[in-house]
């Protein structure tokens, strides 16, 4: 009798903790992972070179802390703007040699067509949304304003040009870095009344990792 006894509460005992089990994990809300694709504007300009080593270390640092299933794209901006790298950030070589070999000064070429690289940024952004991607733009340099005035950032236009991503887009972070204190407060008076607080990132050299986990966290990290 005694050992049916024993047998009855280990019994409910066992399926009380079942129970509690089932009932827990229920509870349990699982976040929804969503694959980012951040598009990395580099600037390899004359002005820019000083500080570029840094700047490049600082994109294979922050591409180590995404996920294998997001996607990069890098656009190299001088005188002109253009593709040098797009594929997985943890193939930490490629990201390595790309730079490496597309980011070297060209003495014939004159100028900062960041207005130019951000209008294909903005491009990338757009078909990586449709690709259920959440986009991000990090532009790293000094955002100085040279060379043919058809292809630099005009500040005054360039609110109403993010507006327009938006429209289309969920959830767009910009993120600014090492540009001079002067420029970075030109970017947040024009695109934080845009972007808002959490989704426009920007810092220099000394704030970086502080940027990086405010960045991380505005695309779901």
């Amino acid at each position: 009798m005694n050992n049916t006894i024993k047998i009855i509460i280990f019994s409910a005992l066992f399926l009380g903790a079942i129970l509690l089990t089932i009932f827990g994990l229920s509870k349990i809300k699982v976040d929804d992972f969503h694959k980012a694709a951040v598009i990395f504007i580099v600037d390899a300009s004359a002005s820019n070179q000083k500080d570029l080593p840094a700047q490049k270390a600082l994109i294979r640092q922050l591409c180590s802390m995404l996920d294998p299933e997001d996607h990069i794209k890098i656009l190299r901006v001088s005188q002109e703007s253009y593709l040098i790298y797009e594929g997985s950030p943890q193939s930490s070589a490629e990201v390595r040699k790309s730079m490496e070999k597309f980011t070297q000064f060209d003495a014939k070429e004159y100028g900062t067509a960041y207005g130019l690289a951000l209008k294909k940024a903005f491009n990338h952004v757009l078909n990586m949304h449709q690709d259920g991607y959440i986009p991000a733009v990090v532009v790293i340099g000094d955002l100085e304003n040279e060379g043919a005035v058809d292809k630099q950032i005009n500040w005054d236009t360039l609110p109403s040009d993010v507006t327009d991503v938006q429209n289309k887009v969920d959830n767009l972070t910009m993120m600014f870095l090492f540009a001079s204190p002067e420029k970075l407060d030109v970017v947040k008076e024009k695109l934080s009344p845009v972007l808002g607080e959490s989704h426009l990132i920007i810092g220099n050299d000394v704030t970086s990792n502080k940027s990086f986990r405010n960045f991380l966290s505005a695309i779901g990290r």
